[in-house]
């Protein structure tokens, strides 16, 4: 099982999407507080309505207590400005796939954490980055192809 955290998200339809993705893959997802909208958001619960209530989810006040909290995970930091590519990575289960905010991604001071597990994915030089929800499902299907899919049909 992976596990996905985003930081600090902004847009419930992406944390929505997210959500469903989370669970017909069975992963769970992590929320890093601020959140740019309320869990009870008639918008995120649409975009995820048949699934929330199956949703194994956690809530954080901080990207620090994420890690607190699951010593020795391994975490993979998606940015636009990493140097390398996410289907490089050799993943395993239990591993966290970590996204930031739609607006202005993970920042310096998270990403300087786990400098040597920087991913991105590759996409034109000088555009703007993928949808947060597409990115997530990008990296995650990468992770669960490397393991044979395995608990999925």
């Amino acid at each position: 099982m992976f596990n996905v955290v985003i930081v600090e998200p902004e847009i419930p339809q992406n944390t929505g999407n997210i959500s469903r993705t989370c669970v017909v893959t069975n992963t769970t997802l992590h929320l890093v507080r601020p959140f740019g909208f309320e869990i009870s958001d008639r918008t995120l619960k649409r975009a995820g309505l048949d699934y929330w209530k199956d949703l194994n989810v956690f809530y954080y006040d901080s990207f620090e207590q994420v890690v607190e909290l699951n010593k020795g995970a391994r975490f993979f930091m998606a940015s636009t400005h990493a140097k390398k590519n996410y289907a490089d990575v050799m993943y395993k289960d239990g591993d966290f796939l970590v996204f930031g905010k739609e607006t202005a991604g993970l920042g310096e001071r998270l990403l300087s954490m786990f400098p040597e597990n920087d991913i991105r994915i590759p996409m034109m030089p000088d555009q703007r980055s993928l949808n947060l929800s597409n990115s997530v499902a990008i990296v995650l299907y990468e992770a669960l192809r490397q393991t044979q899919f395995r608990g999925l049909e």
